[in-house]
C-alpha cells in the first residue's frame, strides 16, 4: 500500500524544464513585470510546487465566486479558500485578459509567467461575509483582507524558478520531496502537524503517540510564511533540536511557505489539503502553543460545525486528529489527555506564557517534563537572562537639569559593575552625528529623538548598554522610542526634574537667556512645551539628590528588574 494520492489524483507540477524553460526565460525578459510581496510569494511557491494541487494557477472569477459561496471550484471540486493574485487599480488596467506577465521577487528575479485570463474588482464586504462570517468595517482578525489590493487577477502559471531562500535550504521540502522521504523511510501513512510556535513536551508526546497509534510517519510542517526575524530562526532551530527525540525514521521537518488567511475552519481545511499533497493521510487540528495554554483541537469545533467539518475532511480524504488538553501526571511520569484522567489525579502544567517568562527572568529552571533541555537552550540563546540582555537608560528633562552629569556618572558606574561596554548617546556628539536639520521645531526634535532611539535599539538588540540623554520633551516620541526598544531588551525612562528657575541659573550655554531676549525661539519650557512623564521607571530631583544617591536609585531599579545582579 502506497502513500495517499495527491488531492485531485495527480500532483501538479507547474515548473517548466529544458528547452521550454529556456524559451520562457527569453520571453520573460520581454514581458511587463509584477513584483510580488512576501505573502504573494508564499502563494506562488505553493502553486508552483504542487502543494495546492489541483490548482494550476491563480483562480479565475468563476472559481473565486463559487469557493466563496459554496467552498467548491467551478468544476465542483471541494476547495475552502480563494487563491487569487491581488493587484492595485492601476495594475488592473494594464493586466487585461490575454496579457502575459512576468512575476518577480524583490531582487527582480523572474519566477513565473502568468497568462492572465480574468481580472475583476474585489468585493471586500462580500468576501468578509462569506469567508469570515462578519460585516465590514473589518473586525479584529481580518488583517489579511486589509492588506489586499483592490482587484484580483487569475490565470495559468508557468514556473521558471521557485522563490529563493537563504535560510534552512535543506528543510524546503516540496510535496514531491516529502513524499519521496516517506517512501524511503518505509511509511505508507503519514501525519501532518503544522506548528506556528515552538513545540514543547506536550506537543512532542502527543505527536509521538499519534505516530505509534497509527503506524505512521510524521511531517512537522513549520509555518514559514512570515518575514524572517530572530524569533522565526529560533523557532526553527528549536524544532531541529527536537527532531532527534523521535524514534529513528519516524519524523521529518519541513518549512511550509504559507501565508495565513486567519480564516478559521476554512483555513484548517485548506491546510489539510496542503498536507495531503505532501503525502499525509492524517492531520492534527490544534495543539499549537501560543502565548497562553496549549490550544485544543476541540476548541475550534463549535457546536453545529462538528458534522460539517467531518464531512469536509471525508471529502478531502484526510483523517483529522484533534489535539486534546494535555497535562503531565507526575505519578505516571507521562502526559495524558485531561479527559482520560481518573478523579482526583494530581497533574502539572506550564503554559507557554509562563515558560517564556521563566526564560526571560532566568530565575527559575524549566522542568524537563515541560520542555526538553535542548529546546530550552535554544530559547535561552534568543532570550538570555535579563542580566545578560541589552538595555537602554533614557534620561529626559529640561536643559541644564543635570542629565549630562548623571549620564556620565552612570556610564562609569555601569562599566564598574558589569565590565560591559556602555555607549553614551548624549551631548554634542549625539547632536552632531545623529541629528540633522533644525532641532528647535517639534518635527525636528521628534526626528532627532527617533534617530537616537534607533541607534539605542540596535545597541540593545546586540546585548549592549545604551545611555541616552536628550531633552525629549514629547510623550508621544518617548513612547515611540520605548516601543522600538522594549521588544529587544530593557528600557528605563529616567525623569530628571528641576524647577525651570534653577535650570536657568545653571544655563551654561545661555539658551534660556537668549530665549528670554528673543534671540532664539522654541526653547523647551519657555516658548515650547515640556510634557512631564506620567510613569517613568525612575524619577530624580537633582536639587534634592546627590549624584551618588541618584546612581544608587537607578542601579537599584536595574537590579530589581533583573538587569544587574
Amino acid at each position: 500500500m502506497g502513500l495517499i494520492s495527491p488531492y485531485g489524483g495527480k500532483l501538479v507540477d507547474l515548473m517548466a524544464e529544458g528547452a521550454h524553460r529556456e524559451d520562457l526565460q527569453r520571453e520573460a525578459a520581454t514581458l511587463p513585470t509584477l513584483t510580488l510581496n512576501m505573502r504573494q510569494l508564499c502563494d506562488l511557491e505553493l502553486l508552483l510546487s504542487g502543494a495546492l494541487s489541483p490548482l494550476q494557477g491563480f483562480m479565475e472569477r468563476a472559481d473565486f465566486d463559487r469557493v466563496g459561496a459554496e467552498m467548491l471550484l467551478a468544476n465542483g471540486t471541494f476547495w475552502p479558500l480563494p487563491i487569487v493574485l491581488d493587484i492595485g487599480a492601476v495594475q488592473a488596467m494594464a493586466m487585461q485578459p490575454g496579457t502575459r506577465i512576468a512575476l518577480c521577487d524583490a531582487s527582480g528575479e523572474k519566477l513565473a509567467i502568468l497568462a492572465v485570463s480574468d481580472v475583476w474588482a474585489a468585493d471586500r464586504a462580500l468576501e468578509a461575509r462569506q469567508i469570515y462570517g462578519c460585516e465590514l468595517p473589518a473586525q479584529a482578525g481580518l488583517d489579511y483582507l486589509d492588506q489586499l489590493g483592490s482587484h484580483y487577477a487569475g490565470g495559468r502559471l508557468e514556473g521558471l524558478s521557485l522563490p529563493r531562500h537563504g535560510d534552512f535550504a535543506a528543510l524546503r521540502l516540496t510535496p514531491a520531496m516529502a513524499r519521496e522521504n516517506f517512501k524511503r523511510l518505509g511509511h505508507s501513512r503519514a501525519i501532518a502537524f503544522q506548528p506556528c510556535h515552538v513545540m514543547h513536551r506536550a506537543q512532542f508526546e502527543f505527536t509521538r503517540h499519534c505516530t505509534e497509534d497509527n503506524d505512521a510517519g510524521l511531517l512537522i510542517q513549520a509555518i514559514a510564511g512570515e518575514a524572517s526575524n530572530p524569533d522565526y530562526f529560533t523557532r526553527i532551530r528549536c524544532l531541529q533540536a527536537l527532531l532527534p527525540r523521535y524514534p529513528e525514521n519516524t519524523a521529518q521537518l519541513g518549512l511550509l511557505p504559507l501565508a495565513s488567511r486567519q480564516a478559521g475552519m476554512r483555513e484548517v481545511l485548506w491546510k489539510a489539503i496542503v498536507a495531503r499533497n505532501h503525502g499525509c493521510s492524517h492531520y492534527i487540528i490544534g495543539g499549537d502553543a501560543g502565548a497562553g495554554e496549549i490550544r485544543r483541537g476541540s476548541d475550534a469545533l463549535a457546536p453545529g460545525r462538528v458534522q460539517p467539518l467531518a464531512e469536509h475532511f471525508a471529502t478531502i480524504g484526510v483523517e483529522p486528529i484533534t489535539f486534546p488538553r494535555m497535562v503531565y501526571v507526575p505519578e505516571l511520569e507521562q502526559y495524558m489527555p485531561e479527559e482520560y484522567l481518573p478523579p482526583g489525579q494530581d497533574t502539572q502544567s506550564l503554559s507557554s506564557r509562563e515558560l517564556k517568562q521563566r526564560i526571560l527572568d532566568g530565575r527559575e529552571s524549566i522542568p524537563q517534563w515541560a520542555s526538553f533541555p535542548e529546546v530550552v537552550e535554544e530559547l535561552q540563546i534568543r532570550h538570555p537572562p535579563r542580566n545578560k540582555r541589552g538595555f537602554t537608560i533614557f534620561f529626559t528633562g529640561l536643559s541644564s537639569a543635570g542629565k549630562a552629569t548623571l549620564s556620565l556618572a552612570l556610564e562609569a558606574k555601569l562599566m564598574e559593575l558589569t565590565g560591559r561596554p556602555v555607549t553614551l548617546l548624549a551631548g554634542d556628539m549625539a547632536h552632531t552625528l545623529l541629528a540633522s536639520g533644525p532641532a528647535n521645531s517639534r518635527t525636528g526634535r521628534n526626528l532627532n529623538i527617533r534617530r537616537i532611539g534607533f541607534v539605542a535599539a540596535e545597541i540593545t538588540r546586540q546585548g549592549g548598554i545604551a545611555i541616552c540623554a536628550p531633552i525629549a520633551p514629547y510623550r508621544e516620541t518617548r513612547q515611540a522610542v520605548r516601543d522600538m526598544i522594549e521588544p529587544l531588551g530593557g528600557f528605563f525612562e529616567v525623569h530628571v526634574s528641576m524647577p525651570l528657575g534653577i535650570c536657568e541659573t545653571r544655563d551654561a550655554k545661555g539658551l534660556y537667556t537668549r530665549s528670554r531676549a528673543g534671540i532664539i525661539k522654541d526653547v523647551t519650557d519657555i516658548s515650547a512645551p515640556y510634557e512631564t512623564p506620567h510613569a517613568p521607571e525612575v524619577s530624580i530631583n537633582t536639587g534634592n539628590l546627590h549624584v551618588a544617591e541618584a546612581m544608587e536609585r537607578i542601579v537599584s531599579r536595574l537590579r530589581a528588574d533583573g538587569y544587574l545582579v
